[in-house]
């Protein structure tokens, strides 16, 4: 199964609290934007982890390269 935008879209927003979520790729690289109270109070590092135990294993199995930008909401300009 070729993993989609749309299938990571998924599994970000089952496994963390979004009040805004994009995700666009092309079937190997992946770019998102991720803005959770999830963030709030947590250095870049510590959000991308949160970001990694979301995806769980799907991280080294089947999405190849993810590019992310992580805001919090008040952080968020959209």
């Amino acid at each position: 199964m070729t993993t989609t935008p749309e299938l990571i879209h998924g599994y970000l927003q089952a496994g963390l609290e979004c009040t805004h979520l994009e995700v666009e790729g092309d079937g190997a690289h992946f770019q998102a934007i991720i803005v959770s109270p999830q963030f709030i109070g947590k250095r870049l590092i510590q959000r991308h982890q949160i970001v990694y135990a979301a995806l769980g294993d799907r991280m080294r199995e089947e999405i190849h390269a993810l590019s992310m930008k992580t805001l919090t909401p008040d952080e968020y300009q959209g």
